[in-house]
């Protein structure tokens, strides 16, 4: 809706919600006007009584004045209120683009000074206005034009119905066609929670739920066409479309890094030599010289062991994430128990425990039975959450390590009572190349060790979580299979973990790679 002046060729258009300012600035200018004329005959009148002092005049004058401004501009808001309330609901329901939000007649103001009814009675003639055949036939053609408007944009949107099938989706999705004709969404989500899990939980549960997946790829490292998202999926029980899904592609966000772990798994591999090498020579002199050195000299050269095993550490994890993004993390599973696994890391672990003044405690009871696990695979996992542990904790401070049966798994906890961490943390410990400010500022390390360390535990079919309350500590946790409830599915494999590895291409989305134990 629109006002025209023809009776002035010059004259410009004038909009509903061109009103308010255009009123407010003439009812302000008025008012304002008033206050300096009335000021300025104050001001002449103090000068004529006190003339031995007109400084004094000028200066309480013009406070006077100021406040009578100030006064003004207040008062004549507060008044003008209702005629801006008014204009902003023309607005809205003429349909005009403004950035101002219209008022709510659930707003006490509105009752207080009888506005509402006037309000209200603007909405209901706008509403009952919509109900023409005219503004069905808009409605309609503006819905026809959303399919194409979508088409437009880089952002995937996909729509699933209750039957769990694609009704929707726009040109940047990453859906394909199956066989049968039937569209499927292709994303790899190696996450604890992916989103056809969630969407069961959701049904199961739910009236309304929305979730964030961060860094989801549509194909696995080094495939063609290969793009990064970031997933947000809107659940509603009951709509015609059940699930809107939204993809923001991050491709050009993530890709550097993921470049960056090529570039840096092939250094890696190159350094693993030197450093073994620089391990044994290290260790070989410690023994050699033992007998030689001093307390301070013994000091100094366990604490370069311990930094040359760290060393190794990161290059064993950088590896290994390197091998699981390709689907290459192979484990060698056997009958082993906890103890003997802690065993091959328990002077390395004593040592940086010594160096940084935390008092460790390991308590694996002989009596937990054998799992099924690979050696260097799970005593890095135990070597990570320890060395976190140490990191993460205070001076002086104490770390347990624990073990108890739950179920068919043996659950493993390593506990320490440092700085702890908020729940917006714990969210995405375990996303590759995740530290949070915090973190960054305070701890070196590569961002990748509690990544690596849940694949490692997924691989062998076990879970891993954390418990943290933030300046209290934390607690992270993993299971593995006690070693008789899978000894005939490993046999079956020959000790080999990829048999664990179910492929799922059932359903709107193809699954990727679940491990199941």
């Amino acid at each position: 809706m629109e006002v025209k002046q023809s009776n002035n060729k010059s004259a410009k258009t004038l909009f509903l919600k061109d009103f308010w300012p255009l009123y407010k600035k003439r009812v302000l200018g008025l008012v304002l006007a008033l206050q300096v004329v009335a000021g300025l005959a104050i001001i002449l009148l103090f000068m004529s009584i006190d003339r031995q002092n007109p400084y004094l005049g000028w200066g309480l004058l013009s406070a006077i004045i100021i406040g009578q401004l100030v006064a003004a501009y207040v008062l004549t808001s507060a008044i003008l209120r209702p005629l801006h309330d008014l204009s902003k609901a023309l607005v809205h329901v003429s349909g005009e683009l403004t950035a101002e939000t219209p008022p709510s007649l659930n707003d006490d103001y509105y009752a207080n000074n009888n506005l509402r009814p006037l309000l209200q009675q603007i909405y209901e003639l706008a509403s009952k206005n919509t109900d023409t055949p005219t503004a069905e036939k808009t409605a309609a053609s503006s819905s026809l034009n959303v399919s194409s408007a979508l088409n437009t944009t880089a952002t995937g949107v996909v729509l699933i119905n209750d039957q769990g099938k694609i009704v929707f989706a726009n040109k940047s999705a990453p859906v394909s066609t199956g066989p049968n004709g039937e569209e499927k969404l292709d994303l790899v989500f190696d996450v604890d929670q992916p989103l056809a899990e969630w969407l069961v939980e959701c049904r199961s549960h739910d009236i309304h739920a929305e979730r964030t997946w961060k860094r989801i790829a549509n194909k696995l490292p080094g495939d063609e066409n290969r793009r990064l998202f970031d997933v947000f999926a809107s659940y509603e029980k009951g709509s015609e479309a059940e699930v809107v899904i939204t993809l923001f592609d991050r491709t050009n966000e993530y890709s550097p890094e993921e470049e960056d772990l090529d570039f840096i798994a092939f250094a890696a591999h190159e350094l693993r030599g030197p450093i073994t090498v620089i391990r044994g020579y290290l260790d070989g002199l410690n023994d050699e010289l033992s007998q030689a050195m001093n307390s301070e000299q013994k000091e100094l050269f366990n604490r370069l062991i311990v930094s040359a095993n760290r060393l190794s550490g990161y290059i064993n994890n950088i590896l290994n994430a390197s091998r699981y993004d390709r689907r290459h993390l192979q484990v060698h599973l056997t009958e082993l128990s906890l103890a003997d696994i802690y065993e091959t890391i328990a002077d390395d672990m004593k040592l940086r425990a010594l160096a940084q003044r935390r008092l460790l405690s390991v308590n694996l009871p002989p009596s937990l039975p054998n799992v099924a696990a690979d050696l260097n695979s799970i005593s890095e996992v135990l070597g990570n959450l320890i060395d976190n542990a140490i990191k993460y904790s205070n001076d002086g401070g104490s770390i347990e390590v624990d073990a108890t049966v739950n179920g068919d798994f043996v659950e493993v906890s390593v506990t320490d009572h440092g700085i702890g961490m908020p729940a917006n943390v714990i969210g995405n410990l375990f996303h590759k190349f995740y530290r949070s400010h915090r973190s960054r500022e305070t701890v070196a390390g590569t961002g990748i060790g509690l990544y690596i360390s849940k694949a490692i535990i997924e691989s062998h079919g076990g879970k891993m979580n954390v418990r943290s309350v933030e300046g209290h500590g934390s607690t992270f946790s993993f299971s593995l299979p006690i070693y008789a409830t899978v000894a005939d599915k490993i046999a079956k494999t020959g000790a080999n973990n990829q048999q664990f590895v179910e492929h799922s291409s059932s359903g709107w989305i193809r699954n990727h790679g679940a491990i199941r134990g």
